[in-house]
């Protein structure tokens, strides 16, 4: 098999500034060891997010300066809105101006006290507006999910069992939707497979409650689709991508990821009484429906990003590139959650490094050890992002390694490698954390560490 070269020709370059260890070192003690603290300039290489750091085509830089600016019913609204039903088959398109406002929206109208949210895994600013609008939210993965090791292929899939014991349990009247996320990435950027999708609107229909998805990767989810489900290897990505959203009444869209651009969002809903109290929100909170918060030029990158992410060259390029990070590290030695996921790798950070206990944080230890090896922002996923007090700990500690769209090189790839094999030959002197300053949600962002 030939080498899966990057669809793509590079027309623009950014300088990065190169750092040294002594540097970084100061830099890290500066930020309290949180590296969402540093600034842009002192990171090499950036893989904290694949979340609106992708680079635009020059298709979409073309619609920037076509885009039409008018407040009410610009025709870049109507692009935008025409892409998406051709993509989705969603006649009621709404535009906010990323995924959490299309979350925050969605939780005023449906969630509240007393009120439960299934999900296979929430992520955390999912969870975070469930639980602010009085919800709770609760995660129900497969068994195999827990597990870094195993290979199942679809390790994002729901537990279609327990999501029938915790309807039966509450009541079908206290849960408002199940929400599916594609990829899963809380659990390792794992795909969702269709019979699963299926599986859950069977249970949806019998207890008449909404299905919605969160479908902020569901291109690299479709493509997972295709290469791993039996009977789908001959089918059209965009077919399953219309499948998937077929299934839904709803959906949350981060245009972030999927969409390719560096700021938006989309609400999807076919009920349309909640369509029409979701606009009048919108234009309370966001703006007005046919801009959502964001300007024309946004809109119109969002179109042309959501045709250019079912690009199936492009989706072979993407997954098989976050792979190849993947299996340099297994190679070495280096545990990840097998198999490599779509949008990042996520370094098991308990096999990493195993002195360290989980209520010492060993995943912020290795983002701060990745940092000052090689200048490269990581975050993790684990006891810091979704612990606290009166939480469980989560199953998996995690690093993840999430890959800009269009951004970085095989050698940039390679360089992330290297660091990561020094880091690990030096683990052992990984010290714990501990955090001396915390807001009340979303503490991942913003809190403060000391070493131990």
């Amino acid at each position: 098999m030939k080498t899966i070269i990057e669809p793509f020709k590079i027309k623009v370059v950014e300088p990065i500034r190169m750092t040294t260890r002594s540097e970084r070192d100061a830099i890290l003690r500066e930020a309290a060891y949180n590296v969402f603290l540093i600034h842009a300039r002192d990171v090499l290489i950036d893989l904290l997010t694949d979340s609106g750091t992708g680079a635009m085509s020059s298709e979409q830089w073309s619609g920037v300066m076509r885009a039409d600016e008018s407040y009410a019913g610009a025709e870049s609204f109507y692009r935008f809105k025409d892409r998406l039903t051709q993509i989705t088959g969603f006649k009621h398109v709404l535009p906010t101006h990323q995924g959490r406002a299309s979350e925050r929206l969605l939780f005023e109208l449906i969630g509240g006290r007393d009120k439960v949210v299934p999900n296979n895994a929430h992520f955390d600013t999912t969870r975070a507006n469930v639980e602010h609008s009085g919800a709770r939210a609760v995660d129900l993965p497969i068994a195999e999910a827990g597990d870094p090791r195993n290979r199942h292929p679809f390790k994002g899939n729901m537990d279609i069992d327990a999501l029938e014991r915790l309807i039966r349990e509450v009541g079908p009247e206290s849960v408002p939707a199940v929400f599916v996320t594609v990829t899963n990435n809380s659990g390792g950027g794992q795909p969702v497979s269709l019979e699963n999708l299926r599986a859950v609107r069977r249970v949806c229909d019998r207890y008449r409650r909404p299905m919605f998805l969160d479908a902020c990767r569901f291109a690299e989810n479709a493509w997972f689709i295709k290469m791993r489900e039996l009977g789908q290897r001959d089918r059209d990505v965009r077919a399953i991508v219309r499948e998937m959203f077929d299934l839904a009444d709803g959906a949350t869209i981060s245009a972030k990821k999927d969409g390719i651009v560096n700021i938006g969002g989309v609400l999807l809903l076919r009920d349309e009484e909640l369509f029409h109290r979701a606009s009048n929100l919108l234009i309370l909170t966001e703006g007005y429906v046919t801009y959502g918060g964001l300007a024309g030029r946004d809109l119109e990158a969002m179109a042309q990003g959501f045709e250019e992410v079912l690009h199936e060259d492009y989706l072979a390029y993407r997954i098989r590139s976050t792979a190849y990070l993947g299996e340099k590290l297994l190679a070495a030695g280096i545990q990840i959650v097998e198999p490599p996921g779509g949008h990042a790798i996520y370094v098991d950070a308990r096999a990493f490094c195993p002195h360290i206990p989980a209520e010492q944080y060993p995943g912020q230890a290795v983002v701060c050890g990745l940092y000052r090896v090689g200048g490269i922002r990581a975050v993790e996923i684990g006891s810091v992002m979704f612990g606290g007090p009166g939480r469980p700990p989560p199953k998996m500690e995690l690093v993840r390694l999430a890959i800009p769209r269009r951004v970085y090189t095989q050698s940039h790839i390679d360089y992330v490698v290297e660091a990561c094999l020094e880091l690990h030959s030096e683990r052992r002197s990984l010290r714990g954390l501990r955090i001396i300053e915390e807001p009340p949600v979303l503490r991942h962002f913003t809190a403060r560490f000391e070493e131990l």
